[in-house]
């Protein structure tokens, strides 16, 4: 070739390297055990490796790869080596409590390429990953195990260096020597030497042996090893008898998640009202609201939602601060005053590190009142540089965005959001939702260009439409108003998305919309829980009740004291017929509710649908009403059920007499509260007054079906109404037509609940083979019906005897 000749380079090099952090994750034992073992342990383990805040932040930023090798997986991080040490020891914390999940972790930075597998479906491979492999393999169950490179990176920073405990080198595979760490603190990791470095030589760096490795060899002390190794025994026999018999404490789950807090996490507490007016309450709320929707704007800054702050808003609670962090899971928290007089407002703030119970930064504030909102953005920006948060500049300038100049519209704004999320928690429902609405529209009409109010108006709208109290198209078309008012307001914003998903899933079940509106969110809400929340409920009612369930949870963490998404996690337990896990969570909800008596009955049931063991909850109901009578409407309905299944009338008939007028509603489904005095009286063998009642009854429903013809819920109850007249032909129908109305793409609530009364009518119509076929497809379908309903329940006579609706219930018994 001549010398003037270059020789031409290729236009894109064979392999695109670029350097990934990464996390191995392998489950010690995985071959011993029975194929539906694998499976459960694999799914246990996906599950706890996405609700870690390492994982979940990494993924909403697109900066994660996961990659799965049948007893495990490989994590590639991509911003920095601390990524995968906090992911391990997240992990490591939450496996504490899953005793039957065991897995070992190796962690290292090094090169890996982008490749096509042999689906033509993206992969990486590299030799980072074969590393990181081998350092995972020297490893036990429990181990984190680093490479030497990631632990030279590490060891730079005072958090990580105490955790790091040099194990020297370790042969692997084809001779090969790694330089190995072991990462544990806190508990967490495993401090044990792994038995592959026990067993084997190990080697390392000395001064005498700079540049080469030599074995490390035991010294050749016998009687020095003797004593040694007796010393050890003693040591070794009083700890086995501290475990046996020592005080023992098993960790909680909440304990285990919480044991990794993000560094960048605060919870602003509510601000106490120092005004001589008590109707400046929520005055304070406002300015607290403010400060936290502010913050909650900055991705870089994990913010506990509003729900769970509130919650300690008792000013004659002293705030124990170190316990509020550990159950909210921050590291800071922020609290304030707030002293209103005449046109002058003073606002003290105090940043406190929640950890130790010391102060960080304080300030106090004197302003005129119309300029309290800059203030709230000063104070939110103050903060964010206190934490050394990084805000984008599209972040600074929502911060520093009015929410409105009108003090009075936000006061009526305050007001209505405080209604809005009582309602979700405690009864009565509809009223609050109610109240909030007017509240709402005087907002809008004082402030048209309120966005926020707009968002919170058509939240109310859709959960009035959504429980069927107003199941009108004059309601969704109020919510929908709200909605374009906010888009005009504020195009593409992240409320404007939430708001249309919300509307898409609450009142058309349009699953794809809704998905594609959470998707268009992107970060721009990055500590609000609803964009879960609403994925959790999409996944549900498609079947993927896993998938709900693990969206739920990561909801939990930015609203961890939120207890109706904990009760929402507890339904979907107990639809799959998971009584124990279902029991597990009403159980979290006591402990932040512990007066709940809506969860206290809850509870009491689940023995009801899952034994058939209608005690527990008998002997629960006659304590709360013999403690207080009162309670009696708000126990009404379950009590209602219960004493039907004990075959007990006249403590049924004292239920139907504490019912509201709609109490007989279930699932959304509006049966009149004729309906129960028709049950009651048809199994009491009164069949005039029943028929009276039915009637009645229909009449209603029929108006409802007339003015709403595909509310689907209201053709089913139309349908249960006819065939308890004995109209065959109509029942059928409506019976039919009610289970074809629910979306196509899936209803894992309200559809199962159809299918459930659809057997109940071809019962009640003599249509024995339907009402079995029916049944037997309901039996198998999540949320339809369970063991003690068919077992004890009146509405089920006129099958009972047969054979195949024995196995029927059979199948559903406790195993």
């Amino acid at each position: 070739m001549a010398d003037d000749v270059k020789p031409e380079l290729p236009l894109e090099p064979d392999l695109k390297l670029e350097i990934a952090h990464l996390l191995l994750i392998d489950v010690v034992g995985f071959s011993r055990l029975l194929a539906n073992e694998q499976i459960k342990v694999i799914k246990d383990l996906n599950r706890v490796v996405r609700a870690t805040e390492c994982f979940r932040k990494a993924e909403v930023a697109g900066k994660l790869i996961r990659l799965p090798t049948g007893d495990g997986m490989v994590l590639l991080f991509f911003d920095s080596p601390e990524q995968p040490v906090r992911c391990a020891l997240e992990v490591s914390a939450a496996l504490r409590e899953q005793q039957n999940i065991r897995v070992r972790m190796g962690i290292h930075s090094g090169p890996v390429n982008k490749v096509e597998d042999v689906n033509d479906r993206p992969n990486f491979t590299g030799a980072g990953i074969n590393i990181g492999q081998r350092v995972m393999d020297c490893g036990d169950a429990g181990h984190i195990l680093l490479s030497q490179h990631v632990a030279d990176d590490l060891a730079q920073y005072a958090e990580w260096g105490p955790a790091l405990h040099e194990l020297g080198e370790c042969e692997v595979k084809h001779g090969y020597r790694l330089h190995i760490f072991n990462l544990f603190r806190d508990g967490l990791g495993n401090a044990a030497v792994p038995e592959r470095l026990r067993r084997r030589r190990r080697w390392t760096h000395d001064a005498k042996h700079k540049g080469s490795a030599h074995a490390v060899e035991p010294a050749r002390w016998p009687t020095l090893l003797i004593v040694g190794a007796a010393i050890l025994s003693l040591i070794a026999l009083a700890g086995t008898f501290w475990v046996l018999w020592g005080p023992t404490k098993i960790p909680r789950l909440d304990e285990t998640v919480r044991a990794i807090i993000p560094e960048k996490s605060i919870a602003v507490l509510p601000f106490e009202n120092l005004s001589d007016q008590k109707q400046d309450l929520y005055f304070a709320d406002g300015v607290q609201d403010e400060i936290l929707t502010n913050l909650a704007k900055a991705a870089d800054l994990k913010v506990i939602s509003r729900t769970s702050v509130m919650q300690y808003r008792d000013e004659s609670v002293k705030r124990n601060l170190r316990e509020i962090g550990k159950a909210l899971g921050v590291a800071y928290a922020l609290e304030g005053t707030v002293r209103r007089v005449g046109q002058k407002v003073r606002v003290t703030a105090q940043l406190i590190d929640a950890r130790s119970d010391t102060h960080v930064w304080a300030e106090q504030y004197d302003r005129q009142l119309e300029d309290v909102f800059a203030l709230q953005s000063e104070i939110a920006e103050k903060i964010s540089a206190q934490l050394k948060v990084t805000l984008s500049p599209n972040e600074k300038a929502a911060i520093q965005q009015k929410p409105t100049s009108d003090l009075v519209a936000f006061d009526f704004y305050i007001r209505a959001k405080d209604l809005i999320e009582s309602a979700v928690l405690n009864a009565p429902r509809d009223e609050k939702l109610n109240e909030a609405v007017h509240l709402l529209d005087q907002a809008v009409a004082r402030d048209p260009s309120f966005a926020l109010a707009y968002f919170q108006l058509s939240h109310a709208h859709d959960q009035i439409y959504f429980e069927g109290t107003d199941h009108t198209i004059e309601r969704l078309k109020k919510s929908e108003t709200a909605i374009r008012a906010l888009e005009e307001l504020r195009p593409d914003s992240g409320e404007a998305h939430l708001a249309e998903a919300k509307h898409r899933y609450f009142a058309y079940f349009d699953y794809d919309g809704a998905r594609r509106e959470l998707a268009d969110i992107g970060n721009k809400l990055p500590n609000d829980p609803w964009p879960l929340v609403i994925l959790g409920y999409v996944d549900r009612r498609q079947g993927e009740w896993e998938q709900s369930t693990h969206n739920l949870e990561r909801a939990l963490e930015l609203d961890p004291r939120n207890y109706a998404i904990l009760n929402q996690i507890a339904i979907s337990y107990e639809d799959l017929h998971r009584y124990a896990d279902a029991i597990a969570t009403l159980d979290r909800v006591l402990e932040i509710a512990p007066n709940d008596i809506v969860t206290k009955v809850t509870r009491g049931a689940i023995e009801l649908q899952w034994h058939a063991n209608p005690k527990p909850l008998h002997d629960l109901l006659a304590k709360l009403l013999s403690e207080d009578p009162s309670r009696a409407t708000v126990v009404a309905d379950r009590w209602f059920f219960m004493a039907m299944c004990e075959r007990d009338y006249d403590a049924a008939e004292r239920a139907v007499a504490a019912l509201t007028a709609d109490g007989c509603r279930h699932e959304g489904f509006p049966f009149p509260l004729l309906w129960c005095q028709g049950v009651l009286a048809r199994a009491r063998g009164d069949e005039t007054a029943a028929r009276a009642a039915f009637e009645k009854a229909r009449v209603s429903v029929a108006q409802l079906v007339q003015e709403q013809p595909n509310y689907a819920e209201a053709v089913c109850a139309l349908g249960v109404l006819d065939a308890a007249v004995g109209d065959k032909v109509s029942a059928l129908k409506n019976g039919q037509r009610a289970v074809k109305l629910f979306p196509s793409g899936g209803n894992a609530i309200e559809g199962a609940v159809a299918l459930q009364y659809l057997a109940l009518i071809y019962a009640w119509t003599e249509e024995k083979d339907l009402a079995l076929k029916t049944l037997t497809k309901a039996a198998e379908t999540p949320g339809s019906v369970s063991f003690g309903y068919l077992h004890l329940h009146p509405f089920w006579d006129p099958l009972r005897g047969d054979p195949r609706f024995d196995k029927i219930v059979a199948s559903l018994a406790p195993k």
